[in-house]
């Protein structure tokens, strides 16, 4: 079992991700959106968006910190234990509420306001009950990290697995090592991963580029301007420069 579930299971997920967003890209550009419903209400939007994006931007990048960089690393660089397990606790804890109470926001506006829960598929549904098991998981797991041990270390666990497994030499034993709140938090983050590309999560592989090139928009008034003469029966001559 094992060996299945940190050995193979993050494997498929990889290839599930990745020809899953190759797919939705090119059968379904058109779904490759939010599917915005800012129109139908934006007060609690305005509010809940941006504690859970910022929030959310703050845990990738801790994760990716604490998974990437080894324990060596930060203490040859003389970052004491001790003082990295605060401001992870600090920022963790902070960047995870802030995304908590975001994510809290935003399913209750989708479910008290009629036309946002109406353009509410199941696939999204499926994605939000996802992403708060794993917040809530990431959060217990950080709550851990205060009782101290090393059984509550994911640098001592977690991260060998996971850099292990960029070289196709998975650390199964680190992994099954580690305590059952790690366990869950990386069953959870990989079940969302799995099913990230068939939901609206996918606009995160999106960046507007083109939006910085684009040519400008130009309005024009449909109603007859100082410039314009009064339309004529008939036809046109040809090749008249006569302006309109």
């Amino acid at each position: 079992m094992n060996v299945l579930l940190w050995g193979v299971l993050p494997y498929v997920m990889v290839a599930v991700l990745v020809t899953g967003t190759i797919w939705r890209y090119r059968y379904d550009k058109f779904g490759w959106t939010t599917r915005s419903s800012e129109l139908h209400e934006s007060r609690l939007l305005r509010i809940g968006s941006p504690m859970f994006h910022f929030g959310l931007l703050v845990v990738v990048i801790g994760h990716v910190v604490g998974l990437v960089v080894p324990k060596s690393w930060t203490t040859a660089a003389g970052l004491s234990e001790t003082a990295y397990h605060v401001q992870a606790l600090v920022l963790g804890g902070i960047a995870g509420l802030s995304t908590s109470a975001g994510i809290a926001i935003l399913i209750y506006r989708r479910r008290t306001t009629g036309p946002v829960f109406s353009a509410t598929t199941r696939n999204d549904k499926l994605m939000y009950v996802v992403l708060v098991l794993a917040i809530v998981a990431g959060l217990s797991t950080t709550l851990l990290g205060v009782a101290g041990g090393e059984e509550h270390d994911y640098r001592v666990w977690v991260s060998p697995w996971f850099r292990s497994l960029f070289v196709f030499q998975p650390d199964i034993d680190a992994m099954a090592g580690s305590s059952p709140a790690f366990r869950i938090h990386t069953l959870i983050g990989m079940a969302l991963f799995t099913i990230w590309p068939f939901t609206r999560l996918v606009h995160a592989f999106s960046a507007p580029v083109g939006y910085l090139f684009r040519p400008y928009i130009v309005y024009r008034s449909r109603t007859a301007g100082p410039a314009a003469r009064p339309a004529r029966r008939g036809w046109e001559r040809v090749g008249s420069n006569e302006p309109r």
